[in-house]
């Protein structure tokens, strides 16, 4: 059996490369399927431009760069999150999915040929600079990122622990440019922080899907319930805002600690042979206890799968704004000793058979945040939609991104605020949303 993950989306910066565009586990390849006389035709066209550019450029060319160009090129015209990985970013990769590698801490992705920032995690060198979400990094050390692709300005930004490198960055409310020296670090990344909220709700944020999310959630419940009283504790807030995904593994974990039975999701390739399903096994870690859901528009992919799950089966209500619409499923195909193919291979589909690609999740309850002023308009996602070459839905009505802020003060959380006064039972004034209904 295929064994497949959702890959993030942007990338995490460090010696570990991209959490928002690596988090992926290891398959076979696909199955082979015979070539047209057309395409070897084709092939033969692409050998002789090959030659003609090796002996004839003006000056010599890096035949290896040639050929890894040419392989990424035809991989992302597929599609934004189909790549090639070279024995380097794929060692990356597998480091970063065990959830701890050298860097800087900070989430990125390319937009218009420059690097954005999604968002700096927790406690890291990006954090504590100041780097905020939607800063644009323009140079590192000095040297232009325009030109460069995301892997290239990913290696710019890695190195040693304990030494330094310069950003330049620009940011919308900032007149000027802004000079940013960090020093890398070991980026220990903590998919999993917990407290207790007022006296009996325990709140559960997840930051992404690596290999510790699962293991992570239930340690966190297990020491909220012990601290608060199994018997007193009200219920649980889930955060997945700003949650980018991760592995298709512990999506499925993460859901299947809420359920007791039933579908969790579906991933559907090109042939109907490959269909896998996933189901959940008897046990809920909050033995029945209620749980609200938080989603915004940076949530995506895995945190789509956990929230699309408890929301057909009823088990949790979903609050926030709608998600970020990837609903695709990246399998890593490697290569020997030539790194490895991050390739689209399927679409999932929640419980009741929804496709959530290029539409998102549609919270049960819908509340806004107040959006500082200086952030207006700036703080929604374009969402999967709006990424050039997605994935087209038949029959299916694209929605754009949402809101993806989250204030920095818990106090001024509209959306946490409304999750705690929905588990205390108090009803405010907020958009409601039909939920989906389940077939029998």
């Amino acid at each position: 059996m295929r064994k497949t993950s959702l890959i993030m989306l942007g990338a995490f910066l460090g010696a570990g490369t991209s959490m928002v565009a690596t988090q992926t586990d290891f398959l076979s390849g696909p199955r082979a399927v015979a070539a047209s006389a057309e395409t070897y035709r084709q092939l033969s066209l692409f050998g002789d431009v090959f030659e003609k550019v090796r002996t004839d450029y003006v000056e010599k060319p890096d035949e290896s760069k040639m050929i890894e160009a040419a392989v990424n090129g035809m991989l992302t015209s597929l599609d934004p999150h189909s790549s090639y990985m070279d024995a380097k970013a794929f060692r990356d990769m597998q480091t970063t999915t065990r959830g701890e590698f050298g860097g800087l801490g900070i989430e990125v992705t390319m937009e218009d040929g420059l690097i954005k920032v999604v968002t700096p995690i927790d406690d890291t060198p990006a954090a504590k600079a100041g780097l905020l979400a939607n800063d644009i990094i323009t140079q590192i050390d000095d040297d232009q990122v325009q030109g460069l692709t995301l892997n290239q300005a990913v290696d710019k930004m890695r190195g040693p622990v304990n030494s330094n490198v310069k950003l330049k960055i620009t940011r919308k409310e900032a007149k000027e440019p802004i000079d940013v020296t960090l020093t890398r670090d070991v980026i220990k990344i903590k998919p999993v922080r917990s407290r207790v909220e007022g006296s009996d709700i325990g709140y559960v944020r997840l930051t992404q899907f690596n290999e510790q999310t699962f293991d992570g959630l239930r340690a966190a419940v297990d020491k909220l319930s012990t601290e608060i009283g199994q018997d007193k504790i009200k219920g649980y807030v889930i955060d997945l805002r700003n949650n980018p995904g991760g592995l298709l593994d512990q999506a499925v974990m993460v859901s299947d600690a809420f359920l007791d039975r039933g579908e969790i999701v579906s991933t559907r390739g090109r042939n109907p042979d490959e269909t896998q399903r996933f189901s959940a096994k008897s046990g809920d870690i909050t033995k029945g206890k209620p749980v609200v859901v938080l989603v915004n528009g940076g949530s995506a992919s895995a945190s789509e799968i956990v929230a699309g799950a408890l929301q057909d089966h009823k088990r949790a209500t979903i609050l926030g704004t709608r998600s970020f619409g990837k609903g695709s499923v990246q399998s890593i195909i490697p290569l020997g000793g030539s790194g490895a193919l991050r390739l689209t291979t399927a679409r999932y589909y929640t419980p009741s058979g929804r496709s959530i690609q290029a539409k998102g999740i549609e919270p049960d309850t819908e509340v806004l945040q107040d959006v500082p002023d200086e952030l207006k308009g700036k703080d929604e996602t374009k969402g999967e939609a709006g990424l050039k070459g997605h994935l087209k839905q038949k029959d299916t009505e694209e929605r754009g991104g949402s809101s993806a802020y989250v204030p920095p003060d818990p106090a001024k959380d509209k959306q946490l605020t409304a999750a705690i006064d929905f588990l205390h039972g108090i009803q405010k004034g907020a958009a409601n949303t039909q939920k989906p209904s389940m077939p029998n």
